[in-house]
């Protein structure tokens, strides 16, 4: 459950979290058109809170409402200040923020014309996605029934609220199956992404991942591929299978909510040596690092990550 907070952000002023409600004919709720980001605040080693990435999860938002043909009425930098004065008006250390822009009432029918677009920030703490255990020890993994979308169909670069049935859909699939998570095929069979998370396999020394085809360009993968890199491992974003998912040395998930998590198991099928592989550990290990503002990899260029929320 989410835990209840005192203030969400709408529409630039702060309000109490019980007056945060919509009209039942807002459009959004109807036909699924609105976008949305996951982004995380975490407490550093210097006792300050940085919200990691910032300005590229801002930007990914307002491209999300571009592509949907919204217009948020806010700035980059209104965003931005709106997520900080959210956390620290909820004395929230460290969390999970959840911008949404939704279409408002009016007009209904599949074309929303003018009805106005709401802009609501919201923060809550939130641990390991996927589960503190799985962080250490990886997770088990189900390949979905369910086809990831096509890019004509549904524009996969953008985080749009109705896409996202597709998601739930393979979720409760695999989690009924007894798995801790769905990964969904391409249109032509290709592995393309879970149903919240980014890929990557370990094949030796090199770091494999599917390219920005059908998939979101996660910031998180981006992040990662950036520090494998520094981490001296090659880095492909390159098209792969199922089987040569299954016969990996390592695989795992990157994601906002997920971080970097180990897969274990993939149908059934034991990856590598069937935990957290060493190449994972180094890499979650160094990403955390990073977050946190920790030892040599929090220091130096990362440091441009951290937006800390009392500047």
């Amino acid at each position: 459950m989410v835990q209840k907070a005192e203030k969400i952000w709408k529409n630039g002023n702060l309000i109490a979290w019980d007056d945060a409600n919509v009209h039942i004919l807002t459009h959004t709720i109807h036909y699924g058109l609105g976008v949305f980001e996951g982004i995380r605040c975490y407490a550093c080693e210097d006792g300050r809170s940085a919200v990691f990435r910032l300005r590229e999860h801002v930007v990914r938002l307002r491209n999300s409402a571009k592509i949907g043909e919204m217009d948020i009425p806010f700035s980059v930098e209104e965003i931005e200040q709106g997520i900080k004065d959210t956390l620290n008006a909820n004395g929230l250390k460290e969390g999970y923020i959840r911008p949404v822009a939704i279409i408002g009432e009016g007009v209904m029918g599949v074309h929303p014309q003018d009805n106005p677009v709401h802009l609501f920030i919201v923060t809550w703490p939130w641990g390991a996605y996927l589960g503190e255990e799985g962080l250490t020890k990886g997770i088990r993994v189900k390949i979905s029934s369910y086809t990831r979308h096509h890019v004509n169909i549904s524009m996969t670069k953008a985080k749009i609220c109705g896409n996202y049935v597709n998601s739930i859909l393979a979720k409760r699939e695999a989690v009924r199956a007894g798995y801790d998570e769905s990964l969904l095929l391409d249109t032509e069979g290709y592995v393309c992404e879970a149903s919240g998370e980014n890929i990557f396999i370990v094949e030796g020394n090199t770091l494999k991942t599917p390219p920005l085809t059908s998939i979101l360009p996660g910031i998180t993968r981006d992040s990662i591929m950036t520090l494998a890199g520094d981490l001296g491992l090659n880095v492909v974003e390159q098209r792969f299978t199922r089987d040569e998912l299954y016969t990996a040395d390592e695989a795992f998930f990157t994601g906002t909510a997920a971080e970097v998590t180990p897969i274990r198991e993939v149908d059934d099928r034991t990856i590598g040596k069937g935990s957290a592989g060493d190449i994972t550990l180094r890499i979650q290990s160094a990403f955390f690092d990073v977050v946190k503002g920790k030892g040599e990899w929090g220091k130096g260029e990362y440091a441009r990550w951290r937006s800390y929320i009392d500047e």
